[in-house]
């Protein structure tokens, strides 16, 4: 079961994410996922584009090892140092927002690595086990 929960405002028409996402099974919480290749180098360095394609990239992966898909996330959260540059790039994760997930988008000082400019996490209900 997965439900939206939207307030009745005009506004939350126009946005790609829910208000709040209600569901119950198993859930997935990914760790931070950063914009590395690879080999574990950033890739994109001074391109924040670039580094928002890899982090949904290597999320995209994380989630097919645990046998869901994008439209299985009911709740990112990203972080970014740069939140005008992150939000002039919005169809990269808007692509992604598959069935108006919650989100939160934070602005913060730095990452991990002084050239990263993008960090996103998510919460996910996997799908019910089958009994193979």
């Amino acid at each position: 079961m997965r439900k939206n929960v939207d307030v009745d405002k005009p506004w939350h028409k126009s946005i790609p994410f829910a208000q709040g996402v209600v569901v119950e099974g198993r859930l997935l919480i990914t760790s931070g996922v950063t914009a590395r290749g690879p080999d574990g180098n950033l890739i994109g360095a001074g391109d924040i584009r670039t580094q928002m394609e890899q982090c949904f990239a290597n999320l995209g992966d994380v989630l097919e090892a645990a046998g869901c898909g994008f439209g299985d996330v009911v709740k990112y959260v990203m972080y970014t140092t740069d939140i005008e540059a992150f939000s002039a790039n919005a169809d990269v994760y808007r692509s992604h927002f598959v069935g108006r997930p919650a989100s939160t988008l934070v602005e913060v000082s730095r990452l991990v690595d002084p050239d990263m400019s993008v960090e996103i996490e998510c919460v996910v209900k996997l799908p019910e086990a089958t009994n193979e």
